[in-house]
Protein backbone atom coordinates (compact mmCIF):
# COMPACT_ATOMS: atom_id res chain seq x y z
CA UNK A 1 0.00 0.00 0.00
CA UNK A 2 1.25 3.27 -0.78
CA UNK A 3 2.56 5.55 2.13
CA UNK A 4 -0.07 8.37 3.81
CA UNK A 5 1.02 11.07 5.69
CA UNK A 6 0.99 11.42 9.33
CA UNK A 7 -2.35 13.24 9.58
CA UNK A 8 -4.30 11.10 7.52
CA UNK A 9 -3.33 7.50 8.95
CA UNK A 10 -3.67 8.98 12.27
CA UNK A 11 -7.19 11.20 11.60
CA UNK A 12 -9.50 10.74 14.73
CA UNK A 13 -12.11 8.02 14.50
CA UNK A 14 -13.40 8.52 17.59
CA UNK A 15 -14.98 11.96 19.06
CA UNK A 16 -12.55 11.16 22.26
CA UNK A 17 -9.52 11.29 19.90
CA UNK A 18 -10.51 14.51 18.88
CA UNK A 19 -7.55 16.77 20.60
CA UNK A 20 -8.36 20.08 22.21
CA UNK A 21 -12.06 19.99 21.36
CA UNK A 22 -13.52 18.56 24.73
CA UNK A 23 -16.42 20.78 25.24
CA UNK A 24 -17.99 20.60 21.52
CA UNK A 25 -17.09 16.93 21.10
CA UNK A 26 -19.06 16.27 24.49
CA UNK A 27 -21.94 18.29 23.27
CA UNK A 28 -21.90 16.31 20.15
CA UNK A 29 -21.72 12.45 22.13
CA UNK A 30 -24.88 13.96 24.85
CA UNK A 31 -27.01 15.25 21.45
CA UNK A 32 -26.56 11.74 20.31
CA UNK A 33 -27.22 9.58 22.87
CA UNK A 34 -30.37 11.40 23.67
CA UNK A 35 -31.61 11.88 20.30
CA UNK A 36 -31.32 15.28 19.94
CA UNK A 37 -29.21 16.01 17.06
CA UNK A 38 -30.14 18.99 14.62
CA UNK A 39 -30.72 18.99 11.23
CA UNK A 40 -27.75 21.72 10.02
CA UNK A 41 -24.48 22.13 12.15
CA UNK A 42 -22.08 24.67 11.37
CA UNK A 43 -18.24 24.11 12.77
CA UNK A 44 -15.72 26.97 12.34
CA UNK A 45 -12.18 27.37 13.49
CA UNK A 46 -8.64 27.59 12.50
CA UNK A 47 -7.16 25.15 10.09
CA UNK A 48 -6.24 21.92 11.78
CA UNK A 49 -8.30 21.98 14.51
CA UNK A 50 -10.61 18.70 13.89
CA UNK A 51 -13.61 20.30 11.87
CA UNK A 52 -13.88 17.95 8.92
CA UNK A 53 -13.10 14.99 11.62
CA UNK A 54 -15.85 15.62 13.84
CA UNK A 55 -18.57 15.83 10.45
CA UNK A 56 -16.78 12.58 9.65
CA UNK A 57 -17.38 10.79 12.90
CA UNK A 58 -20.77 13.06 13.57
CA UNK A 59 -22.11 11.21 10.21
CA UNK A 60 -20.73 8.04 11.47
CA UNK A 61 -22.41 8.58 14.85
CA UNK A 62 -25.84 9.48 12.89
CA UNK A 63 -25.85 6.26 11.06
CA UNK A 64 -23.92 3.46 13.80
CA UNK A 65 -26.42 1.15 15.10
CA UNK A 66 -24.27 0.09 17.83
CA UNK A 67 -23.65 3.50 19.45
CA UNK A 68 -21.54 3.46 22.45
CA UNK A 69 -21.69 6.35 24.72
CA UNK A 70 -22.22 8.31 21.61
CA UNK A 71 -19.20 7.24 20.09
CA UNK A 72 -19.60 5.18 16.83
CA UNK A 73 -18.36 1.47 16.85
CA UNK A 74 -16.47 2.05 13.49
CA UNK A 75 -16.41 -1.74 13.19
CA UNK A 76 -20.34 -1.75 11.33
CA UNK A 77 -20.40 -1.72 7.75
CA UNK A 78 -21.67 1.42 7.67
CA UNK A 79 -18.83 2.92 9.95
CA UNK A 80 -16.39 1.14 7.88
CA UNK A 81 -17.71 2.67 4.56
CA UNK A 82 -18.22 6.18 5.57
CA UNK A 83 -14.47 5.82 6.98
CA UNK A 84 -13.14 4.63 3.76
CA UNK A 85 -15.31 7.11 2.09
CA UNK A 86 -17.84 4.77 -0.16
CA UNK A 87 -20.86 5.19 1.29
CA UNK A 88 -22.71 7.37 -0.84
CA UNK A 89 -25.27 8.50 1.39
CA UNK A 90 -22.42 10.94 3.12
CA UNK A 91 -21.43 13.17 0.49
CA UNK A 92 -18.40 15.50 0.98
CA UNK A 93 -18.55 19.17 -1.22
CA UNK A 94 -15.37 20.73 -1.21
CA UNK A 95 -17.00 24.32 -1.88
CA UNK A 96 -13.86 26.02 -3.09
CA UNK A 97 -14.24 23.94 -6.49
CA UNK A 98 -18.36 23.77 -5.94
CA UNK A 99 -19.41 27.03 -5.38
CA UNK A 100 -22.02 28.09 -7.96
CA UNK A 101 -25.90 28.01 -8.09
CA UNK A 102 -26.09 24.94 -10.51
CA UNK A 103 -23.99 22.81 -7.48
CA UNK A 104 -26.27 23.91 -5.00
CA UNK A 105 -29.40 23.22 -6.62
CA UNK A 106 -28.22 19.79 -7.89
CA UNK A 107 -27.97 19.34 -3.48
CA UNK A 108 -31.52 21.12 -3.48
CA UNK A 109 -32.88 18.39 -6.10
CA UNK A 110 -31.45 15.09 -4.74
CA UNK A 111 -31.86 16.06 -1.11
CA UNK A 112 -35.96 14.72 -1.67
CA UNK A 113 -35.01 11.33 -2.46
CA UNK A 114 -34.64 9.21 0.56
CA UNK A 115 -30.63 7.10 1.72
CA UNK A 116 -30.03 4.11 -0.04
CA UNK A 117 -27.90 2.33 2.56
CA UNK A 118 -27.86 4.66 5.72
CA UNK A 119 -30.54 5.81 7.90
CA UNK A 120 -29.77 9.44 7.24
CA UNK A 121 -28.15 11.34 4.54
CA UNK A 122 -25.23 13.25 5.76
CA UNK A 123 -23.89 16.62 3.52
CA UNK A 124 -20.23 17.81 4.55
CA UNK A 125 -19.78 21.18 3.09
CA UNK A 126 -16.18 22.12 3.78
CA UNK A 127 -15.05 26.05 3.37
CA UNK A 128 -18.76 26.55 2.75
CA UNK A 129 -17.80 30.54 2.78
CA UNK A 130 -16.20 29.94 -0.91
CA UNK A 131 -20.16 29.70 -1.68
CA UNK A 132 -21.53 32.41 -3.86
CA UNK A 133 -23.99 34.47 -2.94
CA UNK A 134 -26.71 32.71 -5.43
CA UNK A 135 -25.35 29.81 -4.02
CA UNK A 136 -26.20 30.97 -0.46
CA UNK A 137 -29.59 31.93 -1.26
CA UNK A 138 -30.38 28.76 -3.47
CA UNK A 139 -29.26 26.61 -0.04
CA UNK A 140 -31.39 28.58 2.43
CA UNK A 141 -34.84 26.99 1.91
CA UNK A 142 -33.40 23.38 1.86
CA UNK A 143 -31.11 24.33 5.17
CA UNK A 144 -34.29 25.47 6.84
CA UNK A 145 -36.84 22.50 6.16
CA UNK A 146 -34.92 19.78 4.87
CA UNK A 147 -36.48 16.32 4.91
CA UNK A 148 -36.41 14.67 7.65
CA UNK A 149 -33.81 11.97 7.24
CA UNK A 150 -31.11 14.61 6.13
CA UNK A 151 -28.56 16.27 7.92
CA UNK A 152 -26.04 19.17 6.84
CA UNK A 153 -22.69 19.53 7.85
CA UNK A 154 -21.38 23.38 7.43
CA UNK A 155 -17.07 23.73 7.68
CA UNK A 156 -15.40 26.92 7.39
CA UNK A 157 -12.24 28.95 8.55
CA UNK A 158 -14.00 32.45 7.80
CA UNK A 159 -17.11 32.34 9.30
CA UNK A 160 -17.80 36.23 8.97
CA UNK A 161 -18.02 35.42 5.15
CA UNK A 162 -21.36 33.58 5.11
CA UNK A 163 -24.82 35.62 5.38
CA UNK A 164 -26.41 35.47 8.96
CA UNK A 165 -29.32 33.89 7.41
CA UNK A 166 -27.79 30.82 6.90
CA UNK A 167 -25.52 30.84 10.34
CA UNK A 168 -29.40 31.46 12.46
CA UNK A 169 -30.32 27.82 10.60
CA UNK A 170 -27.36 25.98 12.21
CA UNK A 171 -25.79 24.81 15.43
CA UNK A 172 -22.37 26.50 15.38
CA UNK A 173 -19.43 25.32 17.12
CA UNK A 174 -16.34 27.57 17.52
CA UNK A 175 -13.47 24.48 16.96
CA UNK A 176 -10.57 26.79 18.78
CA UNK A 177 -6.84 26.20 18.50
CA UNK A 178 -5.19 23.60 20.11
CA UNK A 179 -3.25 24.17 23.08
CA UNK A 180 0.71 23.03 22.56
CA UNK A 181 0.93 20.74 25.74
CA UNK A 182 -2.22 19.02 23.51
CA UNK A 183 -0.58 18.90 20.28
CA UNK A 184 3.04 17.89 22.36
CA UNK A 185 0.83 14.93 23.85
CA UNK A 186 -0.82 13.50 20.47
CA UNK A 187 2.97 13.67 18.98
CA UNK A 188 4.35 11.80 21.66
CA UNK A 189 1.77 9.20 21.68
CA UNK A 190 1.60 8.55 17.91
CA UNK A 191 5.62 8.32 17.95
CA UNK A 192 5.53 5.95 20.77
CA UNK A 193 3.05 3.74 18.57
CA UNK A 194 5.26 3.93 15.81
CA UNK A 195 8.15 3.44 18.07
CA UNK A 196 10.40 6.23 17.30
CA UNK A 197 12.84 7.92 19.33
CA UNK A 198 12.36 11.53 19.83
CA UNK A 199 13.99 14.24 21.96
CA UNK A 200 10.87 16.44 24.14
CA UNK A 201 12.40 19.27 23.33
CA UNK A 202 12.03 18.96 19.30
CA UNK A 203 8.65 17.88 19.68
CA UNK A 204 7.91 21.10 22.06
CA UNK A 205 9.44 23.19 19.07
CA UNK A 206 6.85 21.80 16.75
CA UNK A 207 3.73 21.95 19.11
CA UNK A 208 4.71 25.48 19.38
CA UNK A 209 5.36 26.21 15.42
CA UNK A 210 2.18 24.67 14.38
CA UNK A 211 0.58 27.28 15.80
CA UNK A 212 -2.63 25.42 17.36
CA UNK A 213 -3.55 23.35 14.45
CA UNK A 214 -2.66 19.11 14.59
CA UNK A 215 -2.79 18.94 11.27
CA UNK A 216 0.25 21.40 10.72
CA UNK A 217 1.83 19.70 13.47
CA UNK A 218 1.87 16.11 12.22
CA UNK A 219 2.55 17.73 8.58
CA UNK A 220 6.05 18.94 10.23
CA UNK A 221 6.36 15.54 12.06
CA UNK A 222 6.26 13.50 8.99
CA UNK A 223 8.46 15.99 7.16
CA UNK A 224 11.47 15.88 10.41
CA UNK A 225 11.05 12.16 10.40
CA UNK A 226 11.95 11.72 6.79
CA UNK A 227 14.69 14.32 7.04
CA UNK A 228 16.24 12.70 10.36
CA UNK A 229 15.76 8.62 9.03
CA UNK A 230 13.54 8.04 12.07
CA UNK A 231 15.07 10.28 14.80
CA UNK A 232 13.51 13.07 15.57
CA UNK A 233 16.18 15.73 17.35
CA UNK A 234 16.14 19.37 17.99
CA UNK A 235 18.25 20.15 15.04
CA UNK A 236 16.58 18.17 12.34
CA UNK A 237 13.31 20.31 13.62
CA UNK A 238 14.90 23.56 13.19
CA UNK A 239 16.70 22.64 10.01
CA UNK A 240 12.79 21.80 8.72
CA UNK A 241 11.16 24.67 10.45
CA UNK A 242 13.98 26.99 9.31
CA UNK A 243 13.64 27.83 13.04
CA UNK A 244 16.53 29.46 15.01
CA UNK A 245 18.47 27.61 18.13
CA UNK A 246 17.54 29.09 21.54
CA UNK A 247 21.58 29.26 21.94
CA UNK A 248 21.66 31.21 18.50
CA UNK A 249 18.83 33.86 19.76
CA UNK A 250 20.37 34.17 23.07
CA UNK A 251 23.55 34.67 21.56
CA UNK A 252 22.18 37.48 19.23
CA UNK A 253 20.21 39.28 22.19
CA UNK A 254 23.31 39.12 24.26
CA UNK A 255 25.08 41.16 21.72
CA UNK A 256 22.21 43.74 21.46
CA UNK A 257 22.31 43.97 24.78
CA UNK A 258 26.13 44.56 25.04
CA UNK A 259 25.71 47.42 22.25
CA UNK A 260 28.26 45.24 20.07
CA UNK A 261 26.92 46.13 16.23
CA UNK A 262 29.27 44.15 14.79
CA UNK A 263 28.87 40.95 16.58
CA UNK A 264 25.40 40.84 16.01
CA UNK A 265 25.41 41.88 12.47
CA UNK A 266 28.09 38.95 12.01
CA UNK A 267 26.00 36.48 13.65
CA UNK A 268 22.65 38.08 11.26
CA UNK A 269 24.95 37.45 8.30
CA UNK A 270 25.76 33.51 9.78
CA UNK A 271 21.81 33.27 9.59
CA UNK A 272 21.19 34.69 6.38
CA UNK A 273 23.57 32.26 5.05
CA UNK A 274 22.16 28.99 6.32
CA UNK A 275 19.07 29.76 4.69
CA UNK A 276 17.41 31.41 6.90
CA UNK A 277 14.11 32.89 6.74
CA UNK A 278 14.12 36.74 7.52
CA UNK A 279 10.58 37.17 8.22
CA UNK A 280 10.65 33.57 10.35
CA UNK A 281 13.89 35.14 12.10
CA UNK A 282 11.93 38.53 12.90
CA UNK A 283 9.31 36.30 14.35
CA UNK A 284 11.65 34.08 16.50
CA UNK A 285 13.07 37.43 17.73
CA UNK A 286 9.81 39.07 18.76
CA UNK A 287 8.79 36.05 21.01
CA UNK A 288 12.27 36.23 22.44
CA UNK A 289 11.73 39.31 23.68
CA UNK A 290 7.93 39.13 24.43
CA UNK A 291 9.22 35.75 26.53
CA UNK A 292 11.89 38.13 28.27
CA UNK A 293 9.02 40.81 29.17
CA UNK A 294 6.70 38.16 30.93
CA UNK A 295 9.68 36.09 32.51
CA UNK A 296 10.57 40.11 34.24
CA UNK A 297 6.84 40.88 34.91
CA UNK A 298 5.11 37.96 35.48
CA UNK A 299 6.62 34.54 35.04
CA UNK A 300 3.76 32.67 36.05
CA UNK A 301 2.37 33.64 32.97
CA UNK A 302 4.64 31.30 31.23
CA UNK A 303 3.45 27.68 30.97
CA UNK A 304 6.04 25.05 32.56
CA UNK A 305 5.53 23.61 28.72
CA UNK A 306 7.21 27.08 27.49
CA UNK A 307 9.24 27.41 30.52
CA UNK A 308 10.87 23.92 29.91
CA UNK A 309 12.58 25.71 26.61
CA UNK A 310 14.11 28.76 28.57
CA UNK A 311 17.24 28.49 28.87
CA UNK A 312 19.60 29.49 32.14
CA UNK A 313 21.76 32.10 29.87
CA UNK A 314 17.80 33.59 28.68
CA UNK A 315 16.97 33.83 32.99
CA UNK A 316 19.94 35.25 33.39
CA UNK A 317 19.64 37.87 30.16
CA UNK A 318 16.35 39.04 31.76
CA UNK A 319 17.61 40.93 34.37
CA UNK A 320 19.72 42.68 31.99
CA UNK A 321 17.34 44.47 29.93
CA UNK A 322 15.17 47.42 31.11
CA UNK A 323 11.49 47.06 30.67
CA UNK A 324 11.59 50.31 28.51
CA UNK A 325 14.19 48.91 26.21
CA UNK A 326 12.38 45.53 25.36
CA UNK A 327 9.01 48.05 24.33
CA UNK A 328 11.02 49.88 22.01
CA UNK A 329 12.30 46.60 21.00
CA UNK A 330 8.67 44.92 20.03
CA UNK A 331 8.11 48.41 18.63
CA UNK A 332 11.26 47.93 16.33
CA UNK A 333 10.95 44.62 14.99
CA UNK A 334 7.24 45.14 14.41
CA UNK A 335 7.87 47.96 12.31
CA UNK A 336 10.41 46.51 10.46
CA UNK A 337 8.42 42.82 10.11
CA UNK A 338 5.51 45.26 8.16
CA UNK A 339 8.66 46.45 6.03
CA UNK A 340 9.90 43.30 5.06
CA UNK A 341 6.52 42.24 3.50
CA UNK A 342 7.06 44.73 0.16
CA UNK A 343 11.34 44.54 -0.59
CA UNK A 344 13.33 42.21 -2.19
CA UNK A 345 16.36 43.17 -0.20
CA UNK A 346 15.38 41.51 3.83
CA UNK A 347 19.23 41.04 4.05
CA UNK A 348 19.44 44.86 4.20
CA UNK A 349 16.09 45.82 6.60
CA UNK A 350 17.78 43.05 8.98
CA UNK A 351 21.26 44.50 9.22
CA UNK A 352 19.40 47.84 9.80
CA UNK A 353 17.07 46.15 12.63
CA UNK A 354 20.44 44.75 14.27
CA UNK A 355 21.90 48.25 14.04
CA UNK A 356 18.44 50.23 15.26
CA UNK A 357 18.21 47.12 18.31
CA UNK A 358 21.79 47.93 19.34
CA UNK A 359 21.02 51.99 19.77
CA UNK A 360 17.87 51.22 21.78
CA UNK A 361 19.27 53.15 24.94
CA UNK A 362 17.75 52.01 28.67
CA UNK A 363 17.78 54.15 31.57
CA UNK A 364 16.88 53.74 34.98
CA UNK A 365 13.23 54.20 37.03
CA UNK A 366 14.81 57.26 39.06
CA UNK A 367 16.35 58.37 36.21
CA UNK A 368 12.47 58.66 34.49
CA UNK A 369 11.24 59.84 37.39
CA UNK A 370 13.67 63.00 37.97
CA UNK A 371 13.00 63.62 34.04
CA UNK A 372 9.28 63.56 35.08
CA UNK A 373 10.39 65.86 37.70
CA UNK A 374 12.49 68.60 36.08
CA UNK A 375 9.67 68.60 32.95
CA UNK A 376 6.89 69.28 36.05
CA UNK A 377 9.24 72.06 37.22
CA UNK A 378 9.81 73.95 33.72
CA UNK A 379 6.09 73.77 32.73
CA UNK A 380 5.19 75.04 36.40
CA UNK A 381 7.46 77.87 35.57
CA UNK A 382 6.53 78.74 31.41
CA UNK A 383 2.83 79.27 32.96
CA UNK A 384 3.79 81.43 35.52
CA UNK A 385 5.39 83.53 33.08
CA UNK A 386 2.80 83.43 29.86
CA UNK A 387 0.61 84.47 33.12
CA UNK A 388 2.68 87.36 34.09
CA UNK A 389 3.65 88.34 30.74
CA UNK A 390 -0.38 89.04 29.27
CA UNK A 391 -0.97 90.17 31.98
CA UNK A 392 1.47 93.31 31.90
CA UNK A 393 0.95 92.82 27.81
CA UNK A 394 -2.97 93.72 28.63
CA UNK A 395 -2.18 96.35 31.04
CA UNK A 396 0.69 98.25 29.12
CA UNK A 397 -0.27 97.82 25.55
CA UNK A 398 -4.01 98.27 25.39
CA UNK A 399 -4.85 101.54 24.28
CA UNK A 400 -7.46 103.51 27.08
CA UNK A 401 -10.34 103.86 24.34
CA UNK A 402 -10.89 100.22 22.49
CA UNK A 403 -10.39 101.49 19.11
CA UNK A 404 -11.79 98.96 16.35
CA UNK A 405 -9.76 95.98 14.86
CA UNK A 406 -10.95 96.30 11.33
CA UNK A 407 -11.81 99.38 9.65
CA UNK A 408 -14.78 99.87 7.29
CA UNK A 409 -14.98 102.02 5.12
CA UNK A 410 -18.69 104.41 4.51
CA UNK A 411 -19.40 106.82 2.02
CA UNK A 412 -21.78 109.29 3.62
CA UNK A 413 -22.56 110.79 -0.07
CA UNK A 414 -23.44 107.13 -0.60
CA UNK A 415 -26.27 107.01 1.66
CA UNK A 416 -27.84 109.93 1.96
CA UNK A 417 -29.91 109.64 -1.16
CA UNK A 418 -30.96 105.78 0.14
CA UNK A 419 -32.25 107.81 3.32
CA UNK A 420 -34.00 110.55 1.14
CA UNK A 421 -35.96 107.83 -0.74
CA UNK A 422 -36.13 104.64 1.45
CA UNK A 423 -39.81 103.75 2.09
CA UNK A 424 -41.23 100.89 4.29
CA UNK A 425 -42.83 98.79 1.04
CA UNK A 426 -39.20 99.08 -0.55
CA UNK A 427 -38.26 97.22 2.78
CA UNK A 428 -41.07 94.96 3.03
CA UNK A 429 -40.31 94.05 -0.78
CA UNK A 430 -37.31 93.00 0.02
CA UNK A 431 -37.85 91.12 2.80
CA UNK A 432 -40.17 89.26 1.07
CA UNK A 433 -38.05 87.78 -0.92
CA UNK A 434 -34.98 87.84 0.88
CA UNK A 435 -35.27 84.09 2.10
CA UNK A 436 -35.45 82.79 -1.82
CA UNK A 437 -32.52 85.03 -2.27
CA UNK A 438 -30.34 83.40 0.08
CA UNK A 439 -31.13 80.18 -1.23
CA UNK A 440 -29.86 80.90 -4.23
CA UNK A 441 -26.26 81.68 -2.98
CA UNK A 442 -23.98 79.37 -1.44
CA UNK A 443 -23.83 77.88 2.09
CA UNK A 444 -20.50 80.21 2.75
CA UNK A 445 -22.23 83.02 1.45
CA UNK A 446 -25.51 82.80 3.17
CA UNK A 447 -23.98 81.97 6.55
CA UNK A 448 -22.07 85.40 5.92
CA UNK A 449 -25.04 87.39 4.89
CA UNK A 450 -27.13 85.47 8.32
CA UNK A 451 -25.09 87.81 10.12
CA UNK A 452 -26.43 90.88 9.13
CA UNK A 453 -30.16 92.43 8.33
CA UNK A 454 -31.97 94.62 5.89
CA UNK A 455 -32.79 97.80 7.75
CA UNK A 456 -33.10 100.37 4.71
CA UNK A 457 -34.35 100.38 1.12
CA UNK A 458 -35.77 102.51 -1.76
CA UNK A 459 -36.54 101.84 -5.46
CA UNK A 460 -32.64 100.74 -6.27
CA UNK A 461 -30.85 100.63 -3.39
CA UNK A 462 -30.35 98.54 -0.08
CA UNK A 463 -28.95 98.81 3.18
CA UNK A 464 -27.31 95.62 5.04
CA UNK A 465 -26.38 96.58 8.63
CA UNK A 466 -24.11 94.02 10.65
CA UNK A 467 -23.72 94.03 14.78
CA UNK A 468 -20.62 96.55 16.00
CA UNK A 469 -19.20 94.32 17.32
CA UNK A 470 -18.66 92.20 13.52
CA UNK A 471 -16.64 94.56 11.63
CA UNK A 472 -14.99 92.06 10.17
CA UNK A 473 -18.04 90.37 8.67
CA UNK A 474 -18.60 94.26 6.72
CA UNK A 475 -15.06 94.35 5.69
CA UNK A 476 -15.53 90.65 4.16
CA UNK A 477 -18.76 91.64 2.51
CA UNK A 478 -17.37 94.95 1.21
CA UNK A 479 -14.27 93.15 -0.22
CA UNK A 480 -15.76 90.37 -1.25
CA UNK A 481 -17.35 91.16 -4.87
CA UNK A 482 -18.34 87.59 -5.96
CA UNK A 483 -20.64 87.73 -2.71
CA UNK A 484 -22.09 91.09 -3.81
CA UNK A 485 -22.62 89.93 -7.60
CA UNK A 486 -24.20 86.66 -6.04
CA UNK A 487 -26.47 88.75 -4.03
CA UNK A 488 -27.02 91.62 -6.91
CA UNK A 489 -28.01 88.93 -9.21
CA UNK A 490 -30.43 86.80 -6.84
CA UNK A 491 -31.98 90.21 -5.76
CA UNK A 492 -32.23 91.35 -9.72
CA UNK A 493 -33.76 88.05 -10.45
CA UNK A 494 -36.49 88.26 -7.83
CA UNK A 495 -37.28 91.68 -8.16
CA UNK A 496 -36.58 92.64 -11.90
CA UNK A 497 -34.63 95.77 -10.34
CA UNK A 498 -31.32 96.51 -10.76
CA UNK A 499 -29.96 97.53 -6.81
CA UNK A 500 -27.35 98.81 -4.87
CA UNK A 501 -25.76 97.17 -2.10
CA UNK A 502 -24.35 98.86 0.88
CA UNK A 503 -23.23 96.90 3.89
CA UNK A 504 -22.41 98.53 7.13
CA UNK A 505 -22.34 98.48 10.86
CA UNK A 506 -25.57 99.18 12.70
CA UNK A 507 -23.34 101.62 14.66
CA UNK A 508 -22.74 103.69 11.37
CA UNK A 509 -26.37 102.86 10.23
CA UNK A 510 -27.34 104.66 13.61
CA UNK A 511 -24.69 107.16 13.41
CA UNK A 512 -25.85 108.38 9.82
CA UNK A 513 -29.14 108.25 10.25
CA UNK A 514 -29.30 110.24 13.03
CA UNK A 515 -27.87 112.87 11.45
CA UNK A 516 -29.62 113.08 8.23
CA UNK A 517 -32.71 113.55 10.66
CA UNK A 518 -31.51 116.12 12.77
CA UNK A 519 -29.93 118.16 9.48
CA UNK A 520 -33.93 118.21 7.92
CA UNK A 521 -34.87 119.07 11.41
CA UNK A 522 -32.65 121.80 11.43
CA UNK A 523 -33.25 123.37 8.02
CA UNK A 524 -36.48 123.18 8.96
CA UNK A 525 -38.47 126.76 8.98
CA UNK A 526 -39.87 128.40 11.72
CA UNK A 527 -43.00 129.44 9.97
CA UNK A 528 -43.50 126.54 7.45
CA UNK A 529 -47.14 125.79 7.88
CA UNK A 530 -48.83 123.16 9.51
CA UNK A 531 -49.24 121.23 6.79
CA UNK A 532 -45.84 121.08 6.03
CA UNK A 533 -44.92 120.24 9.28
CA UNK A 534 -47.15 117.12 9.06
CA UNK A 535 -45.66 116.29 6.02
CA UNK A 536 -42.24 115.90 7.19
CA UNK A 537 -43.32 113.90 9.83
CA UNK A 538 -45.31 111.67 7.44
CA UNK A 539 -41.59 111.26 5.61
CA UNK A 540 -39.77 110.30 8.51
CA UNK A 541 -42.14 108.20 9.32
CA UNK A 542 -42.04 106.61 6.31
CA UNK A 543 -38.26 106.24 6.42
CA UNK A 544 -37.64 105.24 10.10
CA UNK A 545 -41.16 104.08 11.17
CA UNK A 546 -41.79 103.42 14.96
CA UNK A 547 -37.74 104.61 15.60
CA UNK A 548 -39.57 108.48 14.77
CA UNK A 549 -41.26 110.39 18.54
CA UNK A 550 -42.68 113.43 18.17
CA UNK A 551 -42.63 115.28 21.54
CA UNK A 552 -44.47 118.76 21.97
CA UNK A 553 -42.86 121.22 23.54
Amino acid sequence: MAYQALYRVWRPQRFDEIVGQETITQTLKNALITHQTSHAYLFTGPRGTGKTSAAKILAKALNCHHLQDGEPCNQCETCKAITAGTLNDVIEIDAASNNGVDEIRDIRDKVKYAPTQADYKVYIIDEVHMLSTGAFNALLKTLEEPPANVVFILATTEPHKIPATIISRTQRFDFRRIPPEAIYARMTYILQQKQIAFDEDALKIIAKTADGGMRDALSILDQVLSFSDNHVTVDNVLNVTGGLTQTLLTQYMKAIQQHASAEALTLVQKILAEGKDAQRFIEDIIEYVRDLLLYQQAPTMISSFELSLLSDDFKDLSTQFETAQLYQMISVLNETQQQLRFTNHPDIYLEVLTIRLTQVQSGTDDQVQQLQMRINELSTQLNALQTHSAGTVAHQSLPKNNKPLFKTHINAATVEPVLANATKQDKARILDVWPDAMSMLTSLQRSLLEQGKVVAASANSVIIAFATQMQIYVQQAQQNATLRDALHQALQKLLHQDLQIIFMTEGNWQSLRSDYLQRHQTHKTPTAPASSASSLVTKAKELFGDAVQIENN
